[in-house]
Formats: C-alpha cells, sequence, structure tokens
C-alpha cells in the first residue's frame, strides 16, 4: 500500500495517465503439490514467498483506483482472469512468457478488456499470432517490446525494435517495456521519438531493509522518468500523421525575409506586367505582393509610380480574387508609416 501511495504522489506530481499493475496467480493451484517446497526453483519459491489473499489484492486494486491511476493486473492463470473482472480490472497484461498459452489467451479474450503484451524473446510468426488472435476480436490491444533480462544493460535494450514493430504492426500501439537499471532518462526520450506510446517499469522502494532488485524502479528515479517522458512529448510535439499547423510568430518571422514586388519605372492604368517592369528585394510591405505570388502577366488597376510597391489592391489577376490570400498579404509584412513611408512615398513627398 505505501508502494501504491509513493508512486501516486509522484504521478500526480507529473500530471501523466499511469496505472499500477499488479500480479495475480491462483497461488493454491498454481504450483504441483509435490513441488510446492522446492526451494531451489526460484519461480516457485517466488511465487510462495509473494502469496497474498484475494482480499489483500482486492484492497490494493481500489487503493490504485481510489488514487486516480489505471487498475492494470497481468493474470497468470484462468482463475485470475476471472478474479480481474470481479474486481472491476481496467486493463489486463500478457506477460513475454504466455503469449502462446493458448487457454490463457482464450480466457483473456473472453472478457473483452484491453489487452497489452509484451513481445520479450518471441518470434516474429508468434507475436503475428498473438497480434491476429486479439485484433480480429475487435480488442483494444497494444504490444510492447521487451527485452526479458533482468536487468537489462544498455547495451541490450534494442530499441531499434519499436521501429521494427510499428512498421509490422502499423494499426497497433507500440511501447516498451524495460528491466534497465542505469538510466531513467535517455531511453525513454529515444523510445518516444520512436513512437513507442506505452511504456513500463517495474516498481519499487527503500523499506524496513528489504533490498530493491536492480531492475526495478525507485519514486525518485520514476519523478526523472515521468519528466524525460513529459519533455520528449514537448520536443516532439504533435502527430506524425499531418502537416504541422505553423505558428503565427513562425509566419510573421518567414514573412520579413521574404522579397516584395518594386515598379522599375511609372507604369499606368491598365498596363500589364512583364519580368521587366519590376525589381525584387526586401522589405515586403503590408498588402503588397511578392515572389510567392507574382506571375508576370498581371493587369494593373492602379498606377504605379517608380520604386513603387506593387500593391494586391491595384491587380487585376486570379490569385487576387482569392479572400484567403488577400487576408494573408493585407496582414504579413512590414507597417508603412509616416515615419518610414515606402521609398517612392519618400520621393514624392520631396518633390
Amino acid at each position: 500500500m505505501k508502494i501504491i501511495h509513493d508512486f501516486a504522489a509522484v504521478v500526480k506530481a507529473n500530471n501523466v495517465r499511469a496505472a499500477i499493475k499488479l500480479q495475480f496467480r491462483d497461488v493454491d493451484n498454481f504450483i504441483h503439490w509435490e513441488f510446492r517446497d522446492r526451494a531451489d526453483v526460484r519461480y516457485i519459491k517466488k511465487t510462495i514467498d509473494t502469496h497474498l489473499p484475494w482480499d489483500s489484492l482486492r484492497q490494493m486494486i481500489e487503493a490504485v483506483r481510489d488514487s486516480g491511476m489505471v487498475t492494470m493486473v497481468t493474470p497468470f492463470d484462468e482463475v485470475s482472469v476471472d478474479k480481474c473482472v470481479e474486481f472491476g480490472v481496467d486493463v489486463l497484461k500478457i506477460a513475454s512468457s504466455d503469449i502462446r498459452d493458448k487457454t490463457l489467451l482464450r480466457k483473456m479474450a473472453s472478457t473483452g478488456l484491453p489487452v497489452v503484451a509484451s513481445s520479450g524473446g518471441a518470434e516474429a510468426k508468434h507475436i503475428d499470432a498473438l497480434v491476429a488472435y486479439f485484433t480480429s476480436r475487435n480488442i483494444p490491444f497494444a504490444l510492447n517490446h521487451c527485452v526479458s533480462l533482468y536487468p537489462s544493460e544498455d547495451s541490450e535494450l534494442e530499441l531499434n525494435q519499436i521501429d521494427y514493430l510499428r512498421d509490422r504492426y502499423p494499426d497497433i500501439v507500440i511501447g516498451l517495456s524495460t528491466h534497465e537499471h542505469r538510466d531513467w532518462h535517455d531511453s525513454i526520450l529515444i523510445a518516444y521519438g520512436k513512437g513507442a506510446r506505452t511504456f513500463e517499469r517495474h516498481i519499487d522502494i527503500d523499506y524496513e531493509g528489504v533490498p530493491v532488485s536492480a531492475y526495478c524502479t525507485k519514486p525518485e528515479q520514476a519523478d526523472v522518468w515521468f519528466k524525460a517522458f513529459n519533455k520528449a512529448k514537448e520536443m516532439c510535439g504533435g502527430p506524425a500523421t499531418f502537416r504541422r499547423e505553423v505558428p503565427e510568430k513562425e509566419r510573421r518571422y518567414l514573412d520579413a525575409l521574404v522579397r516584395g514586388v518594386y515598379a522599375k519605372r511609372d507604369l499606368p492604368v491598365g498596363h500589364v506586367l512583364t519580368d521587366a517592369d519590376v525589381y525584387h528585394v526586401v522589405p515586403l510591405l503590408k498588402g503588397q505582393i511578392s515572389t510567392r505570388e507574382f506571375e508576370s502577366g498581371e493587369k494593373l488597376t492602379k498606377a504605379i509610380v517608380a520604386d513603387g510597391a506593387v500593391m494586391l489592391t491595384g491587380l487585376d489577376a486570379p490569385y487576387a480574387k482569392d479572400p484567403a490570400l488577400a487576408a494573408l498579404i493585407a496582414d504579413r509584412g512590414m507597417e508603412e508609416s509616416a515615419d518610414n513611408p515606402a521609398p517612392a512615398l519618400k520621393r514624392a513627398s520631396v518633390a
């Protein structure tokens, strides 16, 4: 319960959407009765040593929910799946070791709950079968790249597998389940940049002298992890499925670098502009056409003096009838003022 409490505070401080995931086993029936005393078998000993009654697990699920986090469970047997449904668990997780457990997968699929799976050391054909099994049943499904080494060194993370999974399964969410123990910052930046969108680590706390496994993350380390996640989101920005919307300050900056169109000599009403009639220089003035619009062949509806800016309102051209473009041209470029008139206006005032 302290683990839940301590991590809930870090989650809230970083404003992330997080789940605390428990592991459920029907321990009384999970291990063959003749092997229950085999302390030399690590998996059996760990399962026995961490046995909690169902009422305690229910309390933990409720504590996760009450803290504002998502409830999530890795069930390792069919009874545990039933308990997930009974306790109102939000999301189910398939451990790397169980992605070929047909009996367990059928049971999990029967609930209709969203499922996240870890790929671990599975072969591509087995991952293909797993993805097809759940997606064909319209069950919300995500797949985490995972290296099942506890702990993992940086050189063992194989983050390029995120690209592989995204290319192979473009219609599902790809994530990262990691057991590294030397970094809580760089790998999530890289993984998010590659398109991973779900992230998982084992968690623990320093408490009453109980040793923390090297692959577990403590609250202060999770704080670094969450901050790196939020920084990755900030730096990557919007989705990669369509062109970004250019902000106003960027547009104005670029508009200030565009050349405006100016008359080389006095030009009368009705004159049809050619390349020989104009020159292109900065600055671009508000309402003036630029090299982005000028096509040669525009007809003047207003006379222009030599060195005067060619204004959109003095032209007869197809693009002059585009309301959106007209609004853009009217708003972009440098503002003329009495103190800073255009060159041609300066000359006229002197004359």
